[in-house]
């Protein structure tokens, strides 16, 4: 991670956001500087997604959560050099982070973009898609809001949509369309270019909160 040595903290601070202490609800206005709707991408990685999502939709706020350090530091990193001022980055434990951070009903919409299986018995505890993670983002999203998910693990999606159908009142949205990739870049996250290019199959659901 030498690229991140570039840039101090000092000029990557606008771009970090500290989990408050007590946890308590964060203010979008405060935490951005404005009103503009906001969205939440869990398990950011290396930021892609959160990099293109972000010049495209200079209107829209997005917060990304992490939990390795060195990730969001990489990921400030390509915002600071870029002058993204719409993405704020926390380093947390998702979960914690939308129960005790997150007001009810103030999400535009989540992203969860290629969670880690984490198959091993003793590491399912590790596993981001539990039961408690599919109503809380229920709990987050505003009406209208939809929550994203693209996998290439079929059995993670099936678990997933099963625990999304048991747990919420989302409704389940057509499949979106897979879109052919302009360039190298044009992918949601570095994984689904790898995956992609390896012929693999991806899996994707959306899901709109009623209004």
């Amino acid at each position: 991670m030498r690229r991140v040595n570039r840039l101090s903290l000092e000029e990557l601070a606008p771009h970090l956001l500290e989990t408050p202490d007590p946890p308590r609800p964060l203010v979008w206005s405060d935490v951005f500087g404005n009103d503009r709707p906001v969205e939440i991408e869990v398990g950011f990685g290396k930021g892609l997604f959160l990099l293109t999502a972000s010049e495209a939709c200079p209107d829209v706020n997005f917060l990304g959560i992490e939990i390795v350090r060195k990730y969001q530091l990489f990921t400030a990193t390509r915002m600071a050099k870029r002058a993204q001022a719409n993405v704020r980055l926390a380093c947390a434990d998702a979960r914690r982070f939308l129960r005790d951070c997150v007001s009810p009903g103030s999400v535009q919409a989540v992203h969860v973009y290629f969670p880690d299986p984490w198959w091993k018995k003793r590491h399912l505890k590790r596993r981001l898609f539990t039961s408690e993670f599919a109503a809380l983002c229920e709990v987050v999203l505003r009406p209208g809001g939809v929550l994203h998910l693209a996998t290439d693990v079929e059995d993670y999606f099936a678990m997933a949509t099963e625990l999304v159908a048991q747990n919420t009142k989302l409704d389940r949205l057509p499949p979106p369309d897979e879109k052919v990739p302009a360039h190298d870049f044009d992918y949601l996250t570095n994984f689904e270019r790898k995956f992609r290019k390896e012929g693999r199959p991806i899996h994707r659901v959306d899901y709109r909160k009623p209004s």
